[in-house]
């Protein structure tokens, strides 16, 4: 199934103000029973910078998207350069304070789950288990011929390998591990093909215009049906994939609760938002509520 993808939104009204008082978080956490909500919001205080907000990466850069992707071999030569760039940097990135305390607060018992519209694995890099990757990995790719699935350092050693010396400088990395080149940047780069099959690799994750798999869809829903409450995280719930299940939460009377710094397209469902960068505030959070946060020096498993 192909969709318009959607970039930006404009508010039809008058939008609720936000909060800058951290009580709100932790008086929810602190009931249990929460389901989190993250975005790439959560992720640029690892240097991964999100799309829409101060800075954002829409404002310099278009996604590849699935009909781009699939309709020619030229978009994927670019896409791949780029994406080959960019996965040495982003592969370095580490969780940050954020994506610490809600692994603690997932330890404490106060989660029901996360779910992560992020494609980074950096929820998983600091602790928290049975995350649902709802728009996917960079960690792995997929063929689109016949479905396998392979590691994206294994990819990544196949393309060093067919281009030997790329090495062009990026004018900056994009939340889907996109590098910025120009396309003499990108010149004649070499696309490997799928080992199995020969077929065109993609990585795995949804590209923009790109429908997410109905049963991670349905699995997601069945946890906000179980869930107290619902905690948005560095999200601006600009594309429907995570929007719906805050409309899902609002409609079953389940409180919703952003923290996000800027206006969102959900902030009209929610109970209130907190507009506070997210690491200090979570840390700030878990402090009050007495549960301990690792401090990152640990050695990455």
């Amino acid at each position: 199934m192909r969709m318009r993808p959607t970039l930006s939104w404009t508010p039809a009204g008058e939008l609720p103000p936000g909060t800058t008082d951290p009580r709100p978080v932790a008086d929810l956490l602190g009931a249990g029973g929460v389901l989190v909500l993250s975005g790439a919001g959560l992720s640029t205080e690892s240097g991964i910078p999100d799309y829409r907000g101060e800075g954002g990466s829409l404002s310099r850069h278009t996604p590849m998207t699935y009909q781009d992707f699939t309709a020619g071999e030229q978009a994927r030569r670019r896409y791949w350069a780029r994406s080959h760039l960019g996965w040495r940097t982003f592969g370095r990135a580490r969780p940050n304070a954020g994506h610490r305390a809600v692994a603690a607060f997932g330890r404490q018992g106060l989660l029901t789950g996360v779910i992560t519209q992020n494609v980074d694995g950096l929820h998983q890099a600091a602790g928290s288990e049975d995350v649902v990757e709802l728009h996917g990995s960079l960690d792995r790719v997929v063929c689109l011929s016949c479905g396998a699935r392979s590691a994206r350092r294994d990819l990544a050693r196949r393309l060093a390998k067919a281009n030997p010396g790329f090495a062009p400088v990026a004018a900056g990395i994009n939340p889907d591990g996109d590098a910025d080149l120009t396309d003499e940047q990108v010149g004649d780069f070499r696309v490997v093909p799928c080992e199995s099959c020969g077929g065109v690799l993609k990585p795995d994750v949804v590209f923009f215009g790109e429908a997410v798999p109905p049963r991670r869809v349905e699995h997601c829903r069945a946890l906000v049906r179980a869930a107290t409450s619902l905690l948005v995280l560095g999200s601006s719930l600009t594309v429907m994939s995570g929007l719906r299940f805050v409309r899902q939460a609002a409609r079953a009377g389940t409180p919703v609760l952003i923290v996000n710094r800027d206006p969102t397209r959900g902030d009209q469902h929610a109970v209130t938002r907190v507009a506070l960068p997210l690491g200090p505030t979570l840390t700030t959070v878990a402090a009050r509520l007495g549960v301990p946060v690792d401090d990152g020096t640990a050695a990455p498993a």
